[in-house]
């Protein structure tokens, strides 16, 4: 059955918990949360990124997230929580779904990286892409 957008986008919001930067901080603060920002390379550049975070634009992700790829990130571990953000929350949505649907459990939408920024999140200014 052909799906749109907004079905694709209703499905991930539901699949993917949204969570606040706050709660984003305690994940992190215990050093477990893995930190995936899903923006391209330009817009990090541009911004910076979470401290700690590392950088896979959407379009690389499943090829970085699956064990089984030449292009697997060792970062990505199913065991570990992963918390996704982008611009505006909508392609880490997406994000979040894929990586529910290769079997990763524990993974939270953080949504904006304006919203971390403006909480007072740690941001790491002009960091290169992946790391």
């Amino acid at each position: 059955m052909a799906t749109n957008v907004k079905q694709m986008m209703e499905a991930a919001n539901a699949a993917v918990p949204r969570i606040a930067p706050a709660e984003a901080k305690a994940l992190i603060a215990k050093g477990e949360a893995l930190v995936v920002d899903v923006r391209d390379a330009p817009e990090v550049a541009a911004s910076g990124k979470v401290a700690g975070a590392i950088n896979v634009s959407r379009g690389m992700l499943e090829f970085r997230a699956d064990p089984e790829s030449p292009y697997h990130d060792a970062n990505f571990d199913k065991a570990r929580t992963v918390i996704v953000y982008c611009a505006s929350g909508g392609r880490s949505a997406l994000s979040g779904k894929l990586l529910k649907d290769m079997g990763y459990e524990k993974v939270f939408n953080l949504g904006g990286f304006k919203d971390w920024a403006d909480s007072g999140g740690a941001v790491d200014k002009g960091a290169a892409p992946g790391g």
